[in-house]
């Protein structure tokens, strides 16, 4: 029995939180919560699998200060176990270290086998190649007595015969090494350049002996969750590796704005979550070039979009002023720099390019997702959403666009969830509700069975059914929904508790039972309110949107993203996400950001391009847009408190509008008073 009094433990990056007294191991409070800490030696600390970190500094979101002060001091099993094998610097052992106090734990990612499913993947779509990278092979004239030109002066002389090149500017690092490369080419020797405008000067930036033909190149979409990288030949346009690991800033905050209070309340928090970035993004080169067979020192051209906070991090910029209004961009052009200067492990002269942030919260994510889907190249209505723990919205037309971000939180990610639980082994995924008998049965990662299908548990003993994941999430309030569990204002329905021992009364609420396993898995009504809050703070922008272009309906609707892979688009026109349009109309792009930097990676010319779009697209501020409010709360019933949805109505049977009352569905024995819209 916890007592409120007792130590609060937050683990990262799950996010699963609880209190526990003193005394009690971080892993007994790992297992207590569902977080996954792998002890194989069964808490003896032998094995040295059960690794966990703890995060130092105030977590103001939380109310949370954690020091390494909070965890019981090492101990002999611990002491024993450094002596014969290393531990890294700063790690514990969950199964022996003791809670003290509150405390951040962080569940490395190298320690996890069931890690995160990163579902960032690339595109399958062909592009024009345009490259700001050409390999340039020439073969020099040896020095001459009686010509007293440089090395260098005749490498110049030769690019310019054979390609045409004038005025190179030449990479400082390079001029210690042209003489030993030349002859070590036997006077032939490939010089890579860098040319972005075509107005700008060549820059020569990497220089090697004899004829080398392998040029690359990384486009990278920085986001709050997780992080992904495409790796692409410069020479064939082919993408040749892919792969995405979890950002490991969530640590310092779940969601943008609690890493910012962390900039603002530990003073070297800006310094700490750009190391983090930076190694994650070296890490995950080390990865998919080992993928591919890549030497790191042959990447000499890197595109990034990410979101404007995480932008400023990963550049080494303070994005305090991106907390609080007016929310000003220390930067919001495109920008040009080298993979030195941001300490990047790959060649020491490529060339970083940053696609352009389109206002505050609007970051060059959404600019690489506009430059992907190009609703400014068609005549349609198109609406662009990007679903992340900040939703980023795009509407419009090759006449006219606007922009805007709304807050959506990580509910939808499984952070805000009693359940909840990032897309990994376990989780379930998808759901649907007998609405007669109200039996659930669902899907599970990394299980091809259905749960009532044969062979399903044998193959869920494997995995384990340990929460929901984001896609889930939205399946089972819309399901719900569907079944009269709950009204159209998301309160459980208690009367429903006389037809199926599902409803499980809970204090003055209700929840619903998904699965009764080793893990008990509801949906609460704190669950259902966290995710009315999400998917009205998104209908509400759109909307808001709608009404600055004077339109009532969307042609056609395109969800970016890992997540907005995964939502199927009639479960999240039941909730309300997003506004009536044709179901064949709303389509999964996946990471339409990641997709928008290997075009930029690809072809120069798609740099020109989102530049000038960026300058005509309209920036709405929804804080300061008195309507929201009312859009807000309407947005709170499913689906729409005032919109109707016709083509929904006409592919689903919607229920009938059943509305309860303040205090009804909850415990108490209350009499039940329904009213019908």
């Amino acid at each position: 029995m916890t007592d409120a009094a007792d130590p609060l433990v937050l683990f990262m990056p799950s996010g699963k939180r609880g209190r526990f007294p003193v005394g009690t191991s971080v892993l007994e409070a790992a297992r207590t919560l569902g977080v996954y800490v792998e002890s194989v030696c069964g808490g003896r600390a032998t094995c040295g699998r059960c690794q966990i970190e703890v995060q130092e500094g105030q977590f103001a979101k939380h109310g949370i200060t954690s020091s390494n002060d909070h965890i019981s001091p090492v101990g002999p099993k611990e002491k024993r176990y450094a002596e014969v094998r290393t531990i890294p610097e700063g790690r514990r052992l969950s199964c022996s270290a003791q809670i003290l106090g509150d405390l951040v734990v962080d569940v490395p990612p190298d320690t996890v086998v069931n890690a995160q499913v990163i579902r960032k993947a690339a595109t399958d779509r062909t592009f024009p190649r345009n490259p700001a990278i050409q390999l340039c092979y020439v073969e020099v004239d040896e020095p001459d007595m009686h010509k007293p030109l440089g090395d260098l002066d005749r490498l110049n002389v030769m690019l310019e015969k054979d390609w045409g090149l004038q005025n190179i500017l030449v990479a400082q690092h390079l001029l210690p090494e042209v003489q030993k490369t030349l002859r070590k080419g036997n006077w032939g020797v490939t010089a890579a350049i860098h040319r972005d405008l075509e107005t700008s000067r060549p820059n020569m930036i990497a220089l090697w002996p004899g004829l080398h033909n392998e040029a690359y190149g990384i486009a990278c979409d920085i986001g709050s969750t997780t992080i992904a990288m495409h790796l692409v030949s410069l020479l064939s346009g082919r993408v040749i590796a892919s792969s995405g690991l979890s950002n490991p800033q969530i640590r310092f905050g779940e969601d943008l704005m609690s890493r910012v209070s962390y900039v603002m309340m530990n003073p070297d928090g800006r310094e700490a979550m750009t190391k983090a970035v930076r190694q994650a993004i070296n890490e995950l080169t080390v990865k998919v070039c080992a993928e591919a067979g890549v030497n790191p020192d042959d990447i000499l051209d890197a595109v990034f979009v990410a979101n404007p906070i995480m932008h400023h991090l990963f550049l080494g910029i303070d994005p305090t002023e991106l907390g609080q209004a007016p929310f000003a961009l220390a930067v919001s052009g495109a920008i040009h720099t080298w993979s030195r200067e941001i300490d990047l492990a790959i060649n020491h002269g490529a060339r970083i390019y940053c696609l352009p942030c389109i206002a505050g919260h609007v970051g060059a994510d959404a600019a690489g997702a506009t430059l992907s889907e190009g609703p400014h190249r068609q005549d349609k209505m198109m609406l662009l959403v990007d679903v992340g723990t900040n939703a980023e919205i795009v509407l419009g037309n090759r006449e006219r666009t606007v922009a805007a971000s709304s807050p959506t939180g990580p509910a939808f990610e499984g952070a805000e969830i009693s359940c909840g639980q990032r897309a990994a082994p376990g989780a379930i995924e998808r759901v649907r509700i007998d609405p007669e008998t109200l039996e659930p049965r669902f899907k599970v990662i990394g299980v091809e069975q259905w749960s009532d299908e044969e062979g399903f548990t044998e193959a869920a003993n494997k995995t384990g059914i340990t929460g929901i994941c984001g896609s889930a999430i939205i399946e089972v309030v819309a399901e719900m929904y569907l079944s009269g569990v709950i009204s159209t204002d998301g309160v459980v329905d208690g009367g429903m508790a006389a037809k199926s021992h599902r409803i499980l009364e809970n204090g003055r609420t209700f929840s619903y039972l998904l699965h009764d396993g080793a893990q008990k898995i509801t949906v609460t009504q704190n669950d259902v309110r966290a995710i009315q809050l999400a998917k009205a703070a998104l209908y509400a922008g759109i909307k808001l949107l709608m009404e600055k272009l004077g339109i009532d309906t969307v042609d056609t609707i395109r969800f970016a993203g890992a997540f907005g892979s995964f939502i199927d688009p009639k479960y999240a026109m039941v909730l309300g996400l997003i506004p009536d349009c044709e179901l064949s109309e709303v389509k999964a792009v996946g990471n339409a950001a990641g997709t928008g930097a290997l075009m930029a990676l690809l072809n120069r010319d798609y740099r020109r391009e989102i530049e000038e779009t960026v300058t005509r697209i309209e920036k709405i501020e929804t804080a300061l847009e008195p309507h929201f409010q009312q859009l807000f709360i309407d947005a709170m019933a499913l689906p729409n408190k005032v919109d109707p949805f016709p083509k929904l109505s006409a592919a689903v049977t919607l229920p009938e509008r059943k509305v309860l009352a303040d205090g009804e569905g909850e415990g108490g024995g209350r009499r039940r008073r329904r009213s019908r819209e």
